[in-house]
Order: structure tokens, then sequence, then C-alpha cells
């Protein structure tokens, strides 16, 4: 018998509260299948989800499949991000690289838009990872009543809110504020390593290095040159007999 999803109460009102500020930079341009007008409309919606999901999609990470699905009008977008959490290479970068808690702090951020309200919230969530797998846990988030309500079946989920009228400036994106795994990962996995050689190797380009009778080879020479020269000796005065040792002139008688 599966356990039921814990109670925790939202403490955080910035993504509950709608915005009364002026559009600009700062807030998020919204993908949905709904605004499509043409093929590069398509294009740029399946890149902002595979910026929400995966931050960046390298070609060997993206879902060939589910983008034929999804332009073909297979399945909605809420079916591409399902796909997305469950790829291969999102099990690989987030849920191996970090614990339950990390995990649903991650999933949360990018599916739902918004930060964990508390710790109770990420004891919950990690309870359904734990009990229902990877699977039963994407399923509820984008099952839930918080998702269906802000981004439906065919609009990319984004980060809600950034901009607060009180402040200048509006939260950090996802992206940069949670790294991939967190310092414990890291130690784990010995990143980052500072290697650094015995001598630094320069390169220097052909047009700038000394020809013949330049100088500068004449001062490489002369700084390779060892000369060994033997100290000289040692002499005190407590040895020299002045009578015998000064040359002195005879007079003749």
């Amino acid at each position: 018998m599966a356990l039921p999803l814990l109670n925790y109460s939202p403490s955080s009102q910035n993504p509950r509260v709608e915005g009364y500020d002026v559009g600009g930079d700062e807030q998020a341009r919204t993908f949905s299948t709904d605004d499509l007008l043409d093929s590069t409309d398509m294009d740029a919606l399946i890149e902002a989800a595979y910026r929400q999901i995966f931050f960046y999609a390298f070609k060997w990470d993206r879902e060939a499949f589910l983008e034929s699905q999804l332009r073909n009008g297979q399945i909605t977008v809420r079916d591409f991000i399902r796909g997305l959490l469950l790829s291969k290479t999102f099990y690989n970068s987030f849920y191996e690289k970090n614990n339950n808690y990390r995990f649903v702090e991650h999933c949360v951020e990018r599916v739902l838009g918004r930060r964990v309200y508390s710790e109770r919230e990420k004891i919950a969530w990690s309870i359904v990872v734990a009990t229902k797998g990877i699977q039963g846990f994407v399923d509820e988030l984008l099952d839930s009543e918080e998702y269906i309500s802000n981004f439906g079946f065919n609009a990319v989920p984004y980060q809600r809110r950034r901009v607060l009228a009180s402040r200048q400036e509006g939260e950090m994106p996802t992206n940069l504020k949670l790294p991939r795994y967190d310092e414990y990962y890291r130690s784990i996995l010995g990143f980052p390593q500072s290697i650094w050689q015995s001598q630094v190797r320069r390169f220097v380009p052909q047009d700038k290095r000394p020809s013949a009778g330049n100088p500068q080879l004449f001062l490489d020479m002369a700084r390779k040159i060892q000369p060994n020269s033997k100290a000289p000796a040692r002499v005190t005065t407590a040895d020299i007999n002045i009578a015998t040792a000064v040359p002195y002139r005879k007079v003749a008688s």
C-alpha cells in the first residue's frame, strides 16, 4: 500500500501572488502549442523545454522520437516534459548525482516552476520517490493540480514570478542557484581538481618566434652556460714572513 502524500503548507508567497508589474526582459517567456504560427515556433518551444529540464542539451542528449511525436501532434507538451524527466540523460545527470531530497528540489523547481516551500515538502516528495520510484514521482508532479492550473497540457514550464515589485532584481534563475550536484558528490567524483604540470607550455606563433641572428637566441644560450670557476685561495697575514718575503735593495759598500 502506497503512503499518501504528507501535508505541507505553502510558506513562500512569491509563486502564488499575481504580478502587477510591467513586463520586461526579466519575466519568463511562455511557450505553448496554442500560440504556434510556423515551424520555427515549434523549434523554439522544444529548445525551451530542453533548457528548462536539462539546462542545455547536446546532440547526444536530444530525444528525437519524442520530438517527432510532438511535432506531429501525437503527444502534448506535458507528455514531452514527462519523457525528458524519465530519460536516461536526466537520470544520469540529476538522480544519480543527488540524494532524494536534492532530486526533489531539482524536479519541483524545474517542473512546478517554484522553490520548495520547506523541508517538510522535501520529505513528503522524497517518500513518493522511495515508494513509487521516479516514474510515480514524475506522474504525481505532472498530474498535480498546481501543474495543471499553471501550465496545463500545452505550455512549457517556466520559473514563475521571478520579478518582485519590492526589489530591483528578480530571483536568480534555477540553473544558476541550484547546481546539478552539491559539494558531497563533487568530493566523491573528485571535481574540481587543479592539475599543474612542472612546466607551463605556451604556444608561440610562427611570426613571433625569434629568427637567426636575433639577440634573444644569444640570451637563451648564455643562460644555459654554467661556468665552473675555482674559488680563490685564502691567505692569512700570519703565514707571511716580512723579513724574507719582502725584497729589499742591497747597497754596495
